[in-house]
């Protein structure tokens, strides 16, 4: 197919496209959002009709793709289940535009609003004022709450009540499918009396020409694969949301239930899963669910068709090969998961450096009997604190995933050297959440670290807030303190050298001491050097609150002694692999 091919832009009348759109020809993918139904846009709508104004284009995409679609809209039954056609119709973008005219003209029903009729009624009295004129339309197009007087109980509807059962206001699809009958009832109105060129019948002829004249604009996609309509809605969606691959996955390998099958619903499937076991690191993302999934049917399944993790192989994933991994799968990411929290001890996915980690570990896991641990941790901190970038696209996943089979087939496998710089921990940042912030808090969650106030009470627990938010987050230099106070400090106390983990109850009782005068009364508990040491503290701060007195660049010696303590513990956790260090800050004097 040719470019020009691609995108088409078409027309069609309007209640041609209603009345196809009954039959069936048209679907609305589930991956649409949910339609915010007005009163007041919906006349807006008609207006713009009546007054031959354009609406903006309808996006169609045609494909032989089936997709999971809406069954209903307003009420009217869409659902279409013949797996025969050879092509199939979705909107795209249109799908408040179409609901609204579908149920003005045809009626139906509106989620949330009872017995609410949303057919509208046309009033033939009501005239344009001038060709600038925007409120007529408001008493032109009419609900029957607003014209039904229940029996003269409700008197602003009485006067219209009256011109209803004179046939000055009629129903929109009356005039649609029975022109000529609505004719019949008004030429014998007094006002009437059989001229055609009363304002009323004029009124009531063009109406009848809007309907069988007005066109709406439609631009067909054809030959597009899923990738790029992922691509083009959130282009052209004036929400400005976008659309997930997620969501054409789960329509496209949707199964509805028959004699023959039982049903698949990707989205259920995930949200059972979430439902049944108790972890924060299950929250993580939809899409992070289904490239989890594409590795383990790329790397398990035999000419899957799945050789990446983009949208345009994220595309090819079959129902059938979701189902042949997913019993596996589940039990290799809950052993993931289970890995960052309960032997790294993380607490939550704000502290994985790498999402990919989920990729390549749950692959790990997949039917791997025998998992070493001891290996698992030592790639965790490898790779979260290297000095290069060494998982930030698709092709490091498929070199990780390389080196993890290796060893979970039991072969002999080798760390190059780490290369760790001084001055790149001396710069993150408290407030960044980059891969090696992120290693630095999970590194600090690692030792488990005890409250300062109350000693024997772990700080990361199931009731922990999220890694950015302050109250759980101390400057062991509060940030006005250092402000405050005259120093000749270099280094920015926002550094996450200068972080570490409290309850909130006893970071609100610090707030912006001296670290001095709080640090004292703390190491009355004698437990509380151990603290330290837990927290990768320098005992430094502890010498020089005994005594009563810090240099004048205390900050800066703190954050460098404790550089020295996090690079100490990962040559620990790093044993038998060379392990560099660098350091690239340049030459600074305090004058």
């Amino acid at each position: 197919m040719n470019f020009t091919d691609r995108i088409k832009p078409t027309d069609k009348g309007i209640t041609t496209y209603l009345d196809e759109l009954i039959a069936q020809n048209y679907q609305i993918p589930t991956f649409q959002r949910e339609v915010v139904w007005e009163k007041e846009n919906v006349k807006k709508l008609w207006d713009s009709i009546y007054k031959f104004y354009p609406l903006g284009s309808i996006l169609i995409w045609k494909t032989d793709i089936q997709l999971q679609n809406h069954r209903q809209i307003g009420g009217h039954e869409l659902s279409d289940n013949d797996l025969n056609r050879s092509e199939y119709k979705y909107i795209l973008d249109g799908q408040q535009r179409t609901t609204s005219l579908l149920t003005s003209l045809y009626g139906g029903r509106i989620e949330g609003r009872g017995d609410f009729d949303p057919s509208i009624y046309v009033d033939l009295t009501i005239e344009n004022k001038d060709n600038t004129d925007d409120e007529s339309y408001r008493h032109r197009f009419l609900y029957w709450d607003e014209i039904d007087d229940k029996n003269g109980t409700i008197k602003r509807n009485t006067g219209r009540r009256k011109k209803f059962d004179q046939n000055l206001i009629i129903k929109l699809k009356d005039i649609k499918e029975d022109f000529e009958g609505q004719q019949g009832k008004i030429v014998n109105h007094p006002e009437v009396n059989q001229k055609y060129n009363h304002k009323y019948w004029k009124e009531l002829r063009r109406i009848k020409q809007v309907l069988d004249n007005y066109r709406l604009s439609f631009i067909d996609l054809k030959g597009i694969m899923v990738s790029e309509v992922c691509q083009i809605f959130e282009r052209i969606n004036q929400a400005g949301e976008p659309l997930d691959i997620f969501d054409i996955v789960v329509a496209k390998t949707f199964r509805p239930e028959n004699g023959e099958s039982g049903g698949f619903y990707l989205r259920e499937l995930i949200e059972n899963f979430r439902e049944k076991n108790n972890s924060r690191f299950l929250r993580i993302s939809d899409f992070d669910y289904l490239q989890i999934i594409a590795i383990l049917i790329r790397e398990n399944i035999e000419n899957s068709g799945i050789r990446n993790i983009t949208p345009r192989y994220l595309n090819d994933i079959k129902t059938e090969q979701i189902e042949s991994v997913w019993e596996s799968a589940k039990r290799a990411i809950l052993k993931t998961f289970d890995f960052f929290e309960n032997t790294l001890y993380l607490k939550g996915p704000q502290f994985v450096p790498y999402r990919y980690f989920y990729l390549t570990l749950s692959n790990y896991f997949y039917k791997n009997s025998n998992p070493n641990y001891d290996f698992l941790k030592k790639y965790f901190w490898y790779y979260s604190f290297h000095n290069e970038d060494l998982l930030s696209n698709t092709r490091d996943i498929n070199t990780h995933i390389r080196f993890l089979d290796l060893q979970k087939h039991n072969n002999e496998i080798h760390f190059d050297r780490f290369l760790i710089d001084k001055n790149v921990l001396r710069n993150l940042s408290y407030s960044s959440k980059g891969r090696l912030s992120r290693a630095i808090l999970a590194l600090f969650s690692n030792k488990k670290p005890k409250d300062w106030r109350y000693t024997d009470r772990e700080v990361i627990g199931d009731n922990l807030f999220f890694s950015t938010d302050k109250p759980n987050l101390h400057h062991i230099f509060p940030v006005n303190f250092i402000n405050s106070n005259v120093n000749n400090n270099l280094l920015d106390h926002n550094s996450l050298m200068n972080i570490a983990y409290l309850t909130q109850i006893t970071n609100l009782e610090i707030s912006d001491q001296n670290p001095l005068v709080y640090i004292r009364e703390f190491d009355e508990n004698p437990n509380f050097e151990k603290v330290i040491d837990n927290h990768l503290l320098p005992h430094d701060i502890l010498q020089w609150a005994r005594m009563e007195k810090m240099p004048i660049d205390a900050l800066d010696q703190f954050i460098e002694k404790r550089i020295d303590k996090i690079i100490s513990e990962l040559q620990s956790q790093l044993k038998g692999i060379n392990f560099e260090i660098i350091d690239t800050k340049e030459k600074v004097t305090n004058e």
